[in-house]
């Protein structure tokens, strides 16, 4: 099906726009990526992207072309799918996306575990605590720790998941307990900052008695990885705003203390996100069912693990 791979190869050009992103996306030399689109121009008779040294803009013809060339590839991945059901043998890759945190305790653990029982499936698994562009980036299932803004794209809740501020003894010693949010604000404390291009981690979201308040915090220390931050509070760097799933055993055991209890963060949503028609492959649904499952038994893990003070 080579004219179905120039077409597909034309819609993540069209979407990442850049070749050279295409071809990785792809898994293919950018060579082969600018043979494919040639290939399809050449087929369709017009030019369908203007280049510059910089980047690709798709020309009027491509612009008019992307819509149905996605139809097209949708057409297929559903015709599959429903052959796949038909034959109880679901097959191909499924790219996935989670942050770091929940990425290593939860999914990565047990893709090989979902390999074993489905041989035919491939999972793709791609871990960072930037926000995704699912649609741009390709991705098929994303799992996403906190709120989210209005979306199109389908979502599936998991789990609250409980947040603890938190802080080793010796930053304590140093610098005092803060009893609620307030303190931290007032005695000035060095708050971690989880940050990465275009976030804002800058405020605390915090159950006062009045309801959910936001705190604005400062500090001397930022990342875009959550485990980093969990590094340096353990340091003694600072406090620390963590999910108590990636902390329990540094709870139970001292390392790190809960501070601020008067008014603890709110809890973190788990869930997986999806485009509308991707839960109708079955491979799909599948891999968002197994890994549901998995995620809630190991939250319940870690709050076995550590209850927090109430």
């Amino acid at each position: 099906m080579p004219q179905i791979e120039n077409i597909r190869m034309f819609v993540r050009v069209y979407e990442l726009g850049s070749m050279s992103e295409a071809a990785r996306d792809q898994r293919v030399s950018p060579a082969v990526a600018s043979s494919r689109i040639a290939r399809l121009e050449k087929h369709l008779g017009v030019r369908l992207f203007n280049r510059t040294t910089r980047r690709i803009h798709p020309t009027e013809h491509g612009l008019a072309y992307y819509d149905g060339a996605t139809k097209i590839l949708q057409a297929i991945a559903e015709a599959e799918a429903a052959v796949a059901t038909i034959a109880n043998n679901p097959r191909g890759s499924i790219f996935v996306a989670a942050p770091l945190g929940v990425g290593k305790r939860f999914i990565a653990p047990h893709v090989p575990d979902f390999k074993d029982a489905y041989p035919d499936i491939q999972v793709r698994l791609r871990m960072s605590d930037r926000n995704v562009d699912i649609t741009k980036e390709g991705i098929d299932v994303a799992f996403h720790l906190g709120n989210l803004q209005d979306s199109a794209l389908r979502l599936q809740k998991i789990a609250d998941c409980p947040r603890v501020l938190c802080a080793a003894p010796d930053y304590l010693v140093r610098r005092g307990a803060p009893a609620n949010g307030q303190d931290l604000i007032d005695d000035r404390h060095d708050c971690l900052l989880l940050r990465f291009p275009g976030a804002s981690e800058q405020e605390w979201t915090l159950l006062t008695d009045t309801g959910p308040r936001k705190f604005r915090v400062t500090g001397p220390y930022e990342s875009d990885d959550g485990d980093v931050l969990t590094d340096w509070a353990l340091d003694g760097r600072g406090i620390a705003n963590k999910p108590v799933f990636e902390i329990a055993e540094h709870l139970k055991n001292g390392a790190l203390v809960p501070v601020a209890t008067q008014t603890p963060p709110t809890p973190a949503a788990l869930s997986c996100l999806y485009p509308h028609k991707r839960y109708q492959d079955p491979k799909i649904n599948l891999f968002i069912d197994f890994m549901i499952t998995r995620c809630r038994a190991k939250l319940k893990e870690s709050e076995a693990a550590y209850q927090l003070p109430r």
